[in-house]
């Protein structure tokens, strides 16, 4: 199975069973090496059906305080963008169709070889990327080597962005549309559904891809909400929020961090299932 095609068939599948999907991110790292593997290997039996993989940086400017203490205290744990591409790999020894979309910035990429990046994470079984601070003028550096190896350049849409733009940035878009609800940063606040609801119809007149929606998405209710416009919610900060409410008083993991994680994405995904599909 190609990289590409593992986000082609799950967005196909939640269609053939009218269902809405859910995207749930973590850090790579975090809160340390053997509780981040666990969360992710009970990700895709919890209900995500996309993994959003932090890429741990220590300068994560568009993140929120939630998303800047996960990458801080992946860091720590001795988290690094090999140590990430080896999570991956061995994520795949045992699941070969949830997709998985790394999610960071180009500083760490550009350090590591734009080339060998994007070989070592199609290897590893990487599926996509989300580069938050590589605007799309600059990104056919990227674009081009990753579309090679068959893996996916997710483009950010937000509220700011124009009529006039918004055909031209989804021109440069493949797996799927991720639309960020609201200006600044992760984690800081909700977007009403109606005003998701107005701008995935305009998403939808301009793409075919699939669309997901995320920032400040945090209860079920709330990815019930969204979902019933977009193709999927997207959840992080309440999620890596719910593992630094399970750390003990020295930072490290309590026996409670991954099935509390786990939990709460079931709930997520509960939401989402149940937004009606037109």
């Amino acid at each position: 199975m190609t990289a590409t095609s593992r986000i082609a068939t799950r967005f196909a599948a939640l269609r053939r069973e009218r269902r809405r999907g859910l995207v749930a991110f973590v850090t790579a790292g975090d809160p340390d090496p053997q509780a981040s593997l666990a969360i992710v290997k009970g990700l895709p039996a919890a209900g995500a059906d996309v993994i959003e993989l932090g890429m741990p940086f220590s300068d994560p400017m568009a993140d929120g305080p939630a998303i800047q203490a996960s990458s801080l205290r992946a860091i720590r744990s001795g988290a690094t963008l090999a140590s990430t591409l080896a999570l991956v790999a061995t994520f795949r020894e045992t699941d070969a169709t949830t997709p998985i979309v790394l999610m960071g910035y180009y500083n760490p990429i550009y350090g590591y070889g734009v080339e060998a990046f994007v070989r070592d994470a199609a290897k590893a079984g990487a599926d996509g990327l989300i580069i938050v601070d590589l605007p799309p003028e600059e990104s056919e550096e990227l674009r081009g080597p990753a579309a090679n190896v068959g893996i996916d350049l997710i483009v950010l849409v937000a509220p700011t962005t124009g009529p006039a733009r918004l055909p031209w940035v989804l021109k440069k878009a493949s797996g799927f549309v991720y639309y960020v609800a609201v200006t600044g940063i992760t984690g800081t606040k909700s977007a009403a559904a109606a005003d998701v609801g107005r701008a995935v119809e305009t998403l939808r007149r301009e793409t075919k891809l699939p669309i997901a929606v995320g920032f400040g998405i945090r209860t079920a209710a709330q990815a019930e909400a969204v979902a019933s416009h977009a193709d999927a919610a997207v959840v992080g900060s309440a999620l890596v929020g719910k593992i630094a409410e399970n750390l003990d008083a020295a930072g490290k993991a309590t026996p409670g961090v991954v099935p509390a994680v786990l939990g709460l994405v079931r709930e997520l995904a509960d939401g989402a299932s149940r937004a009606k599909v037109a």
